[in-house]
């Protein structure tokens, strides 16, 4: 792949995933962790207070990555809240002081897979339909590079997807994102290379024209983290 597209992709990947950072969460969200909250009670209150604490402040980057299995917006959000409850239900089996972002997003993509599996459908949005329904204001406001991209992302198949956003957009190495999904290297290699081939394919020479050369001295080739605290 040439240097200016993947340079370019890269970055287009990056501020599209900062623009669903910055969104506000959706209001359901948040009262589902108010609620939490108010169901510490006991001698285990303080403990589960902190636990709550910490959703709310992961919940941005979680629901990122549910946009970035999902497509959707309010398929992500019934993910997310998914996952909430699991947590919640499963707070004694978080250890303090490991990775809870990656605890959350294992407990995310096994409940989203599993209901792939049961409804038995196809889970890639093969006309860029649900792409365009994230709908969210900072994604309305995004230019239109942006959602092409995004609406192009969505036709990957979600093995791909997922492996190109958590290299490319949050920044992961081969290694930890390999870990979070539990494959090999080689196979988190593949997907991303295969996802990002396809996006350029897809996206025509829009990607190489639009890369301004003086940039590649400057970019690495490899994105630099759009933190959501999956680590390294």
């Amino acid at each position: 792949m040439p240097d200016a597209a993947r340079v370019h992709l890269g970055s287009e990947l990056r501020a599209f995933y900062a623009c669903i950072l910055a969104e506000e969460q959706p209001p359901a969200l948040l009262d589902l962790v108010a609620r939490l909250t108010q169901a510490s009670t006991g001698r285990d209150a303080a403990a589960y207070a902190a636990f709550s604490a910490d959703l709310l402040t992961a919940l941005p980057g979680l629901r990122a990555f549910a946009l970035s299995l999902a497509i959707n917006a309010a398929t992500a959000d019934d993910l997310v809240q998914e996952t909430l409850l699991r947590a919640w239900q499963n707070r004694h089996r978080f250890e303090p002081g490991s990775n809870l972002m990656a605890w959350l997003c294992t407990i995310l993509r096994n409940h989203f897979y599993t209901e792939c599996r049961k409804r038995k459908r196809e889970v890639e949005d093969a006309d860029g339909v649900m792409a365009a329904q994230v709908a969210a204001p900072a994604a309305q406001e995004a230019s239109s590079d942006l959602k092409r991209v995004w609406q192009h992302l969505g036709k990957l198949p979600p093995s791909q997807r997922e492996a190109l956003i958590l290299v490319a957009a949050q920044g992961m190495t081969y290694e930890a994102a390999a870990e979070l999904i539990g494959c090999q290297v080689g196979t988190m290699k593949s997907r991303v290379s295969r996802a990002r081939s396809s996006l350029v394919g897809s996206l025509g020479m829009d990607v190489h024209q639009k890369t301004p050369m003086g940039q590649i001295a400057s970019d690495s080739l490899e994105p630099a983290a759009v933190q959501i605290g999956l680590g390294a």
